[in-house]
């Protein structure tokens, strides 16, 4: 058969019709919430500061540029853990930010923090901004604005870098946003966070909002103003709406291992940078971004899915004879690519792992014979016969260990 052009083996209906995601303008930045927001998870545990460490590191290898390490408002002990992350943080790549409500009170500590370090700590200053949250705590817009002022301008006249984040932006008002972001930019803030807070975003709400930011911005002639987008996944739209904030302009991503986080969690950090490399609106080695994962997943104490998008188990797995043939034919040829690719949307490789045949009721021999023969089990008929009519008899996939007795129990090495 003639050798074809990988582009001619995969169809893009995006890249030849109207409807289409345009690539990001700018660098796309990402801001890992696992160490924050990810901990509000209410079925994770709070690992050790040291254990901590070790994840600011994986994920300084993966180029996230920033990570959010904690509340210090929340008492000495988060503010010991928040000032040796930091501290550590010196030496690498991603830069600390800290979470916190728009009271000078909670900025204090950061003052404070910054003179010991000698390096700047990034202040996320939030503020509810929904009619539905304001009504709830009895706020009126006066109050709001003058929180901002005061809370925003405390931390700039104090050298601290700010975003001003607020909170459930999605059902906030135009005329509500344009008060409270007007206010935080004339006290100093650098950034303006957008948060579907409770996830009950659209996709083409999230365009329509980022849309208003960027005019909102350029019409006060604030080009320099960076927009994040924060999104939670109750409509378990979070990823596809990050990624839509993205296109539409946002230039920095928020997102937690696992989507780990408060009530149905956050964006999955770990599948947006997933997406981001497939779509090539980034290009960096993320062959340890397994390791990021198993990590996470061990230090918060949650197992990971078996059918969790790339890094289950189950991910790359197939016993299906048809599916399975077709990689298998692909791998006969010695092509890596057309493997990963045949029947995936993912290419495994490029994510450090790896296409897996597996055997069991829906397997057909061309299974059993690759399976024996990644376990160095000379595949005979006998005992391919003996495997595949176990496997028939199986109510699921067989094991490795199975897999072996039977093939030997048929004929002994």
């Amino acid at each position: 058969m003639a050798r074809v052009e990988r582009s001619e083996l995969i169809y893009d209906w995006e890249a030849h019709g109207p409807n289409h995601l345009p690539s990001p303008k700018s660098k796309v930045m990402l801001d890992d919430e696992t160490l924050r927001d990810g901990l509000q998870c209410p079925s994770v545990v709070d690992p050790p500061l040291d254990t901590k460490i070790e994840l600011i590191h994986l994920m300084n290898d993966l180029g996230i540029d920033t990570a959010n390490i904690g509340l210090p408002g929340a008492g000495p002990n988060p503010r010991e853990h928040i000032l040796t992350l930091a501290h550590e943080m010196t030496s690498l790549s991603i830069t600390p930010n800290v979470a916190c409500r728009t009271v000078t009170s909670d900025i204090e500590p950061v003052v404070d923090m910054v003179h010991q370090l000698g390096a700047p700590i990034e202040v996320c200053a939030f503020i509810g901004s929904s009619p539905i949250r304001a009504y709830a705590e009895d706020w009126d817009l006066d109050r709001m604005e003058n929180n901002v002022r005061d809370a925003v301008g405390f931390g700039s006249r104090n050298g601290l870098p700010i975003m001003f984040v607020t909170e459930d932006t999605v059902r906030s008002t135009p005329e509500t946003l344009t008060r409270l972001f007007t206010a935080a930019l004339e006290e100093g803030a650098q950034r303006l966070c957008l948060c579907d807070t409770v996830g009950s975003a659209t996709p083409a709400e999230v365009r329509n909002l980022v849309r208003w930011t960027r005019k909102f911005l350029a019409a006060q002639g604030r080009s320099d103003i960076g927009i994040d987008w924060h999104g939670h996944r109750d409509r378990g739209l979070g990823l596809i709406n990050t990624l839509a904030a993205i296109s539409g302009g946002a230039t920095r991503a928020h997102g937690a291992a696992m989507g780990i986080g408060e009530r149905a969690g956050n964006t999955e950090m770990d599948l947006l940078l997933v997406n981001l490399k497939i779509a090539g609106w980034i290009d960096r080695d993320l062959t340890k971004l397994g390791d990021y994962v198993r990590a996470v997943a061990k230090a918060v104490g949650r197992d990971l899915r078996h059918e969790y998008p790339v890094f289950g188990a189950d991910a790359f797995e197939t016993g299906t004879g048809v599916h399975a043939a077709a990689v298998i034919k692909a791998l006969r040829k010695g092509d890596a690519w057309l493997a990963d690719r045949v029947y995936s949307g993912v290419p495994a490789g490029e994510f450090g792992m790896e296409q897996g045949i597996s055997v069991g009721p829906m397997s057909g021999k061309s299974n059993v014979i690759f399976k024996l023969e990644k376990l160095g089990i000379d595949p005979s008929k006998e005992r391919v016969e003996a495997v595949l009519g176990r496997a028939k008899n199986s109510d699921r996939l067989l094991s490795d260990a199975e897999v072996t007795a039977a093939a030997l129990a048929a004929h002994p090495a």
